[in-house]
């Protein structure tokens, strides 16, 4: 990579029929203005929710949205608004936010910057009080309606380089960042060649130059970048271009990088299917793109993923400190397929709503909305999520000294592997990636 891509653009949209951007006309910029964000009662249908619901403490109801893609071609996190929707169940059923009422509102964005933004002015319109545990490829669209009401975002996935710069947003993981960066100081150590194969999008773009870092700090050379269109149904070249590279130096095993989300099977059939021509590789991942139930789903130990390893952010799913998460999920989703406790989106949500209900509940019986809740996270509320990350906290001392992350807090990683089926701690504890991702911006 010779220069820094952006993850994502306010002036760049999805071409239809491709995976690049084109250039938005100055009016689509009328979207984000304050005349704009009333919208209208065919939006909320359109979201699913029923509006008219107050935000504040007012009523003792406390209003909230979570968004991520459904039903779309491409990636999908319905378990992500279904998880938001069983906690408010289970904290409903057993009292409430420190007495409050929790009323979510879920919206599909579809996996587009007008579906993104859509969502964002729709919850600017039912006055919410946060948006937590969210997934959107289109960080632009959605912070900006976001910054104009000042409502805070609460627990993005992390995909976009906005949620890492916006003062209204508080990441509780590194996001895409953390997680490449802590996969190339692995396999630096480790492999020989590297392939990256990852989507042909804007956010796709910066994936190249974390992994490097990560390789960088193992003295490694840089992987090859191999792009996929992000709704192929075949990635026979890719694989190909990926097996080429990772094994072209006879003196180390190469590994091949996928970081595809939910095209990582297609490529993984397309891999496994030319693999016997070519000499033996390691595979890797992030978690997201690979989880315990694709695993399952392809074979187990006698599958592809065997040996692989998973970059994630959080314990593996059957460690102890899931628990909690697992409860409600039983108590409120049972039978739910939708909310697979093991997937990193799910898991995103459920510490999202841990911030939520400790911040209410440190406002006592005061008022609860956007500006009380961004006053208690900015003025140094430390957050227990129980082990699953360290605590959270958002003041500026507590901020990484990554140039183009500032808002990241939380840079640690965990390193998984699959061993016979399972998708396992390959050590124990955190691995801190600060370092790495401070050389992205040298």
């Amino acid at each position: 990579m010779t220069g820094r891509r952006r993850m994502s653009s306010p002036t760049s949209s999805r071409v239809p029929g491709t995976s690049r951007t084109r250039a938005i006309p100055r009016v689509k910029a009328a979207l984000f203005s304050v005349g704009a964000l009333v919208a209208g009662a065919s939006l909320a249908v359109a979201c699913g929710v029923v509006p008219g619901v107050p935000g504040g403490s007012g009523d003792e109801t406390v209003t909230v949205m979570t968004w991520a893609p459904e039903k779309t071609k491409a990636t999908n996190k319905p378990g992500m608004p279904a998880m938001a929707k069983a906690y408010e169940r289970w904290v409903n059923a057993h009292g409430g936010l420190g007495g409050r009422k929790l009323h979510v509102l879920t919206c599909n964005d579809h996996n587009d910057y007008i579906g993104a933004a859509k969502c964002a002015r729709l919850a600017v319109k039912e006055k919410v009080v946060a948006v937590v545990g969210s997934y959107s490829q289109f960080g632009s669209y959605t912070l900006s309606p976001l910054e104009l009401a000042g409502i805070p975002y609460i627990g993005g996935y992390g995909l976009t380089d906005v949620e890492f710069k916006s003062v209204l947003s508080y990441p509780v993981n590194g996001g895409q960042p953390a997680l490449l960066a802590g996969l190339g100081e692995e396999l630096g150590k480790s492999c020989g060649p590297v392939a990256l194969v990852r989507p042909d999008t804007v956010a796709g773009d910066q994936l190249p130059v974390l992994l490097d870092s990560g390789l960088k700090a193992g003295n490694h050379a840089p992987a090859e970048d191999v792009r996929a269109a992000e709704e192929a149904t075949e990635l026979d070249e890719q694989a190909r271009r990926a097996l080429a590279r990772a094994t072209g130096n006879p003196q180390g095993k190469g590994c091949v990088v996928h970081a595809l989300d939910e095209r990582t099977n297609t490529f993984m059939d397309s891999f496994r299917r030319l693999s016997g021509d070519y000499p033996a590789v390691r595979t890797a991942s992030v978690l997201g793109s690979v989880d315990q139930s694709l695993i399952d789903a392809s074979g187990g130990a006698s599958g592809p993923y065997e040996g692989a390893y998973v970059s994630g952010w959080y314990p593996d799913a059957g460690d102890s400190r899931w628990d909690g998460m697992r409860k409600v999920i039983r108590e409120q989703a049972f039978g739910d397929n939708r909310i697979d406790p093991a997937d990193a989106g799910v898991q995103t949500t459920w510490i999202a709503y841990t911030v939520l209900r400790q911040t209410v509940e440190s406002l006592g019986g005061g008022e609860v909305s956007a500006r009380t809740i961004r006053s208690a996270l900015d003025s140094g509320l430390q957050i227990d999520t129980g082990g699953l990350t360290p605590p959270l906290r958002w003041r500026f001392q507590d901020l990484t000294a990554v140039v183009d992350f500032p808002r990241l807090v939380n840079s640690d990683v965990t390193l998984q592997v699959v061993r016979r089926g399972r998708l396992v701690s390959a050590r124990q504890g955190f691995v801190n990636v600060a370092k790495t991702l401070e050389s992205t911006a040298r």
